[in-house]
């Protein structure tokens, strides 16, 4: 079964400002679009509030590895350029956005869970990225109580 939104003709802009919409629906707040240096959206940044204060998440996509999956799923030459896979992958997110929001409209996660891997540490990175730098090792540490 080929990719889901392989033949999107949605231009990633479109599609970035559809994910914009639905997280400010759902409380985002300061939203960046990061670009590289040619001009091709890489990743979006915003900040949510909770309970525990304002958190940075970035959303990253990896077109180049769409374009390895297309490739091996022999779809169609036309459809197997870098342009196509950024297209896709934005696709993707939006969708994954939207069906994580509508989890959070349940009450069943909060915003926090649903983008834990994406939180921005410190020294910029992802919580994700600073954790496969530390092999996934948690060392113990204090619990912070709240006073009686």
């Amino acid at each position: 079964m080929p990719l889901a939104n392989y033949t999107t003709t949605v231009s990633a802009t479109r599609t970035v400002a559809e994910i914009q919409d639905i997280l400010v629906k759902h409380g985002a707040r300061e939203i960046l679009s990061n670009y590289s240096g040619d001009g091709v959206i890489e990743s979006l940044s915003f900040i949510v509030q909770t309970p525990y204060g304002n958190m940075g998440i970035r959303l990253p996509v990896n077109p180049d590895a769409v374009l390895r999956v297309l490739g091996r799923q022999r779809v169609p030459r036309h459809l197997q350029t870098r342009e196509q896979a950024v297209k896709i992958a934005w696709r993707i997110i939006k969708d994954w956005v939207r069906a994580q929001m509508a989890i959070l409209e349940t009450e069943m996660v909060k915003m926090e869970q649903i983008f834990l891997p994406y939180m921005i540490t410190p020294e910029n990175r992802t919580l994700y990225e600073t954790m496969v730098d530390k092999r996934f090792y948690l060392k113990p540490g204090e619990v912070k109580r709240d006073e009686d």
